[in-house]
């Protein structure tokens, strides 16, 4: 089975290939837009949604027996006195930057990463059906139009196979000052990543504590894909001669 990323995000590619990930990358067209409020709800619909553009697209170009994996993130902090957490996505520009990272100094924040794995599974009884009805044909004298309709009368649709999963973890950042946050944004690395940081890189520094998944933070929780591609027979390549 052929597996599809629908990102064209640097992290989430260089996760899959450290694990042994063989895969393509085809970037997903969705609408981003979502009106839902609930994070946790916000990234299982907008994964899903990403892996789902993608799939169709595929299916109608007529591939099978592949999979799509969609992933998105945000992080979601709960100012003094709400009731409901603020959803934080990528930053505006570098000012956005700024009142993000000045807001989230000293306090703890949550990242939610949904990712969701569309399947195209072959469907068995329909091969086997298909096989039955070509050997009927050739055993049966018929026109060159009748043989094209049973050909394909015989395409095989696989069955779609839907899984969606969130991660969530905890982190605390250390208490910036004005010139560190400066200094931190004008590098530019956190204008493309939820929460304005990248808790890989040089921000890491600033990161006092996480607790859940370190991979979560990053974008792609690793542990989970792994289980949701196990499900349907994806193994990293060569994985158990590497870990040997």
């Amino acid at each position: 089975m052929k597996l599809v990323l629908a990102s064209g995000s640097q992290r989430r590619r260089e996760l899959l290939t450290m694990c042994g990930y063989d895969y393509e990358i085809i970037v997903s067209n969705a609408d981003e837009t979502i009106d839902e409020n609930d994070p946790e709800s916000f990234v299982r619909a907008l994964s899903l949604r990403k892996a789902k553009e993608v799939f169709d697209r595929l299916s109608a170009a007529g591939r099978r027996d592949f999979a799509v994996i969609g992933s998105d993130t945000v992080v979601a902090f709960q100012k003094d006195g709400e009731t409901k957490p603020v959803i934080i996505g990528k930053p505006k520009d570098a000012e956005d930057a700024v009142r993000i990272l000045s807001m989230l100094s000293g306090k703890t924040h949550r990242v939610f990463t949904g990712v969701s794995v569309i399947a195209d599974i072959p469907d068995e009884s329909a091969a086997a059906q298909c096989s039955i009805r070509k050997k009927e044909e050739i055993q049966t004298e018929c026109s060159i139009r009748e043989k094209a309709e049973i050909q394909t009368e015989c395409s095989i649709q696989g069955k779609e196979e839907i899984q969606t999963e969130c991660s969530i973890t905890e982190v605390t950042f250390e208490t910036l000052s004005p010139d560190e946050i400066t200094d931190y944004v004008h590098s530019g690395d956190p204008l493309d990543k939820a929460g304005s940081y990248g808790i890989q890189g040089p921000f890491g520094m600033f990161v006092r504590e996480i607790r859940g998944n370190y991979f979560t933070v990053i974008g792609m929780p690793i542990p989970v894909l792994y289980k949701m591609l196990k499900k349907i027979g994806i193994l990293p390549h060569g994985f158990y001669e590497r870990i040997e």
